[in-house]
């Protein structure tokens, strides 16, 4: 798939909690993309930030537009979510390998914990398009870590773990009841001991699991080497042969 370099628009951008904003993107020539690529972006006026910076993309739409949930954690992030409407980024893309659609509808179930819940929307849409009944089980360690519920809720069931209690089922998101339902596929994305879990569960029952890695990624094409993951056919590189893996792959 060929890669672009573009000057997106920022039209919108909301803090969704103080520490995770939602960037609403356009551009009248938009690459297409596929649910689970992401994109290198380059901060604007940033002298400390010399590296382009990966986000997945949260949703995407034909006419243009394109969604980043960006969590404010470093220099880069944090000019990121300080973006105002009529600013540009400069952002290469689609990167990484997709997740991969099932070959016939059918339930498929997503798992996410934290900001690794952000491409799980836009692959939730995808999966709803193509007549499949889409399960999600979105987690966080509070109430206030579960990001962006509603839009999950229009594309399929939600259900919601948290470590303290206070939204959902008390625990991990391998402790949600909807864990142990049959499915044909699972995908998941977020913190590594969470997606081993999901993985774990996936193997148990001979489910088709795929995960959406969170490595350290520099120049998104391969060149660098700091994203590599050892897997069963070697060491790959996360940007360019992932970030989506099967998990039978893996060498978790």
């Amino acid at each position: 798939m060929s890669k672009t370099v573009a000057q997106l628009l920022v039209r919108e951008r909301t803090m969704l909690t103080p520490h995770h904003a939602l960037i609403t993107l356009f551009s009248d020539t938009m690459p297409v993309c596929s649910a689970g690529q992401f994109l290198n972006v380059l901060v604007p006026d940033s002298p400390r930030t010399f590296l382009r910076r990966p986000i997945s993309i949260h949703d995407y739409a034909p006419d243009g537009t394109l969604r980043l949930l960006v969590h404010d954690v470093g220099d880069g992030t944090h000019r990121l979510c300080r973006l105002q409407p009529d600013d540009t980024l400069d952002c290469l893309l689609p990167l990484g390998r997709p997740f991969s659609m099932p070959a016939t509808p059918g339930d498929v179930l997503l798992v996410g914990g934290g900001v690794g819940v952000a491409p799980l929307l836009f692959l939730g849409k995808e999966l709803a398009r193509s007549g499949c009944a889409v399960t999600f089980i979105l987690g966080g360690k509070t109430e206030a870590d579960i990001l962006r519920r509603e839009a999950f809720e229009q594309v399929g069931r939600v259900g919601l773990t948290t470590e303290d209690g206070s939204a959902g089922t008390r625990g991990f998101v391998t402790h949600h009841p909807a864990m142990c339902q049959p499915y044909d596929r699972i995908y998941t994305c977020g913190p590594k001991p969470m997606m081993q879990a999901v993985a774990k569960v996936a193997h148990q029952t001979g489910t088709p699991c795929e995960a959406s890695l969170e490595n350290m990624m520099a120049c998104g094409l391969g060149a660098c080497l700091c994203c590599v993951e050892k897997t069963t056919s070697g060491n790959r590189c996360a940007c360019t042969d992932g970030p989506v893996f099967d998990t039978k792959e893996l060498l978790w």
